[in-house]
């Protein structure tokens, strides 16, 4: 029902990429590691400290083929350029056609890591074993009532992925009748390596249900109907798809997302279900924008959504009538961002007009939505960063943040009273649900900290009055009053005050004793909530103190900290980091050379970038699917998300600024011949939107230009995407082989393994 403005980042995906010379390095004599290194279970091997153990095996030599670039007056060298593919679009599609050479480094590095690793199997099986320890394998959403269905997503105990399911509800009793299922996951799944599914909605009449399906880790979806009365696939729409769609209001027509052999959404198709091809109704001509599609909350409208990071642009076609002609709303307008939400009172807008640094909301008629028409109605609040909006037929609901804390905010339409809804905790997360209804008085939400599991609740807007529909179980126990929640305010390097959440096991001692994970992201205006984890527990139950920095280039202190973090600012996200892991040491809560950072995508870059920074500060770093090679991917206008990218990081093709301020701070071009951490990293063959190559070549030039013995792992997925593995079980155990390879750093892992 939520219409979402959305774009693509290189933010990882529930769970998120790929040129100049294919060549080859063979590995040198004796660089990979044998089987039998891999396997070594020897008493004496287990007993020995695990680094100096990795220390003795000889990790595989990249070879250098240097290829000096010129740009804009500036030079640069890039010794390992090889390791992209010329043929990366066919590779995204048809992994098999990777080029031997690069292949063969790739499982090179593979093997390599496996040998390090081997002793920590063990390990990992443990950890692997309490993660899953604390889901609910037979776990179920709440349903959502539509009409005379409610609809929900489950698990059956030992699935992989979700079955989604419906049941009959009676209309006099409201009582459910026997399950339906509609698609499952298990069965999709069979005999693939990998999958993933896109959007997945019923037809307005219930019945047929259209479903995105990736079955490469390449976010290129096939988008399938099927007939709900037989169970059976009716028609593939295309494989081509973002997997993004949305249906009409006659059940029959759909509008999905084109994406190019670039990676990128850049038209809108209208289709019939029955017919083999559709009409193209929508052309995105700019580079830099994404295109999404959705309907608004009351079923009016089919929106059309085009945006880049700071600007976007909304036509709409009448759900009604899906051959009507698109309504533009209000044309682009660089670095003014606006987004639609359905009410019985007419259209709440979201938007930074006009100067609204923390965006206001504005208000138009249904039938005259254009901007001419736009009404103040809350008014922008300098440091009350409103993050999203929820409509209703009589209510407008919002969710706003201030100091790094969410609330939620209704407003009733006929009288225009406002209330909040509000926690006391020090750090938590809020969550909104609108459901299908739109003629209601309930809305649903959720709420969690890091040591709370997640609570859903329906609560009456009318009454105030709050039902708990479900609290997160965790089959194997947990006892929030076993773990402390802190927040603290780090102080930055130009008097900034930067946000941490802090999670420590109770008998913890807080003495400067404890090792510490420190996790961050720090782009795109993503702000990390202050939600229960599953996955982090099991370091904390060791004795580690878990802690997020909520830095610049994220919005937890509201846009402007966004801002504070981008383009020629971005050396602020890498310092506050940094900042944030020194007073976590001056507190107490850990030592200088106790943590290991950690990040995923662009959380990798902050990752690469902070251990450049402060080398001496971390024991070791995970970087997950990293974006570390900036200046080249900026400087490629062919890869899936560099034009729409330039207003975040800058355009090095064309302004020699941010080509300097890039260099400033790319990990890839800012490696020394210094003392570093151990360093993990982690790749997917397949992903488009960090690719494969950054990664490896990030960790080829480390490993030959540091001047101490510390590791340089490499693990590449070879059959997966941006998300890593697509099974809700396998992409835990890639979760505690990292978390194997944190504790090995800090000495936890020693212990464990002498033990076995």
């Amino acid at each position: 029902m939520t219409l979402m403005n959305t774009f693509h980042t290189r933010a990882l995906t529930g769970v998120a990429a790929l040129a100049l010379l294919s060549a080859c390095s063979e590995p040198a004599p004796g660089n990979t590691a044998e089987p039998e290194q891999a396997s070594e279970t020897s008493t004496e091997t287990q007993n020995m400290n695990l680094i100096a153990r990795a220390q003795s095996i000889t990790p595989p030599a990249a070879e250098q083929r240097p290829v000096t670039i010129e740009q804009l007056g500036r030079s640069r060298t890039d010794e390992y350029a090889w390791l992209r593919d010329d043929n990366w679009q066919e590779v995204m599609r048809d992994p098999s056609v990777l080029n031997p050479d690069i292949r063969a480094h790739l499982e090179a590095e593979n093997a390599y890591y496996e040998a390090v690793m081997a002793p920590t199997e063990a390990l990992q099986e443990r950890i692997f074993q309490e993660i899953r320890g604390r889901i609910l394998e037979d776990d179920s959403s709440v349903p959502d009532r539509d009409g005379n269905f409610e609809y929900y997503s489950r698990f059956r105990e030992g699935g992989q992925y979700p079955i989604y399911a419906r049941r009959p509800l009676d209309p006099e009793t409201g009582e459910a009748g026997e399950e339906q299922i509609l698609l499952d996951g298990d069965a999709e799944a069979d005999g693939i390596e990998y999958l993933d599914f896109g959007n997945i909605d019923h037809s307005p009449d219930h019945r047929w249900l259209a479903y995105g399906v990736d079955t490469r880790g390449s976010e290129y979806y096939e988008i399938r109907i099927r007939d709900l009365e037989s169970g059976e696939d009716v028609a593939t729409l295309t494989d081509e798809s973002t997997g993004n769609f949305t249906w009409a209001n006659d059940s029959a027509t759909l509008f999905w997302v084109w994406r190019d052999a670039n990676g990128r959404s850049k038209q809108v198709w209208r289709q019939d279900r029955s017919e083999s091809e559709g009409t193209m109704i929508f052309d995105e001509a700019d580079d830099g924008f994404f295109v999404n599609v959705g309907r608004t909350e009351g079923d009016s409208y089919i929106a059309i959504s085009t945006s880049g990071h700071t600007t976007s642009e909304v036509h709409l076609i009448d759900a009604d009538n899906p051959e009507a002609e698109a309504l533009l709303v209000a044309a682009r307008e660089t670095d003014v961002e606006y987004s639609l939400t359905e009410t019985g009172s007419g259209f709440f807008i979201l938007t930074n007009l006009d100067g609204a640094v923390d965006f206001q909301i504005m208000r138009a008629p249904l039938d005259a939505p254009q901007r001419e028409n736009w009404e103040t109605v809350v008014a922008h609040r300098p440091g009350t960063l409103i993050t999203g909006l929820m409509g209703f037929r009589d209510w407008m609901v919002r969710v706003e943040r201030e100091n790094a804390l969410p609330r939620i905010v209704i407003r009733n339409l006929n009288t225009g009273e406002e209330h909040n809804i509000a926690f006391e905790e020090e750090a938590y997360s809020l969550g909104i649900d609108a459901g299908y209804e739109f003629a209601t008085d309930e809305m649903r939400f959720s709420y969690e900290s890091p040591a709370t599991p997640e609570e859903t609740y329906d609560y009456n807007m009318a009454t105030r009055e709050r039902v708990l529909r479900k609290r997160q179980e965790i089959p194997s126990g947990h006892d929030p009053d076993d773990y402390v929640v802190r927040r603290i305010m780090a102080p930055a390097h130009d008097g900034e005050m930067i946000p941490v959440t802090i999670l420590h096991h109770r008998d913890t001692p807080i003495d400067g004793s404890a090792p510490l994970m420190l996790y961050g992201y720090g782009s795109y205006g993503i702000t990390i909530p202050a939600a229960f984890r599953v996955t982090p527990l099991s370091l904390v139950d060791r004795g580690m103190v878990y802690a997020i920095a909520h830095i610049r280039g994220g919005q937890a202190r509201g846009y402007e900290w966004y801002l504070d973090g981008k383009l020629g600012l971005k050396m602020n996200t890498f310092r506050d980091f940094v900042s944030a892991g020194e007073a976590l040491a001056s507190e107490g809560f850990t030592s200088r050379g106790n943590i290991v950072a950690y990040g995923g995508s662009a959380g990798g870059l902050l990752v690469g970038a902070a251990i450049n920074l402060q080398p001496d500060l971390f024991a070791g770093a995970i970087a997950a699917v990293p974006f570390v090679d900036v200046i080249n991917t900026m400087s490629d206008p062919t890869l899936p998300l560099t034009p729409p990218e330039w207003p975040e990081w800058g355009n090095p093709i064309e302004d020699a600024e941010a080509y300097d301020t890039i260099a400033e701070y790319s990990p890839y071009d800012n490696i020394a011949a210094i003392d570093y951490p151990h360093v993990l990293a982690t790749a997917g063959l397949t992903d488009p939107r960090v690719t494969y190559w950054e990664p490896a070549k990030w960790a080829a030039r480390l490993r030959a230009t540091r001047v101490d013995d510390g590791l340089t792992l490499m693990r590449t997925n070879m059959g997966a995407g941006h998300g890593g593995a697509s099974g809700r079980f396998d992409s835990l155990r890639e979760t505690a082989e990292n978390w194997a390879f944190a504790l090995m750093t800090v000495g936890l892992a020693d212990a464990e393994a002498e033990a076995e």
